[in-house]
């Protein structure tokens, strides 16, 4: 929970770098809450109410959610600008996954110090 808090607190620092832990943790807990919010919808709520409900989270975590990918990319030394590689149809966002499991580079590169040190 506090690498989800943490990402949410940093939604608008697009500076340094992240840890593979605080994306990945980040984007599991974004996994679950996305899906107990589709499990209580279906269940006690018309699945109108559910895409609603859903669409609204994920519209709420999307700008932290990019902002802690360019911190990954960062991480690799490679410019935040890679994002948009997932515009690629097809390849791209397996791409960027790839890049999302790359270890971060040790010591400090050209984007901050190494977040493990820290």
């Amino acid at each position: 929970m506090q690498w989800y808090l943490s990402v949410l607190k940093k939604y608008a620092v697009l500076r340094g770098r992240a840890r593979r832990k605080e994306y990945w943790m980040f984007s599991l807990f974004n996994v679950l809450v996305a899906g107990i919010i589709s499990m209580v919808c279906v269940l006690f709520a018309s699945p109108e109410v559910g895409v609603s409900v859903l669409c609204l989270y994920l519209l709420l975590v999307a700008f932290p959610g990019f902002a802690v990918t360019v911190r990954r990319l960062h991480d690799t030394d490679r410019s935040g600008w890679w994002i948009l590689i997932s515009c690629i149809p097809v390849i791209g966002p397996f791409i960027l996954l790839y890049f999302s499991f790359c270890a971060g580079t040790t010591g400090e590169n050209r984007f901050g110090e190494d977040p493990k040190g820290i």
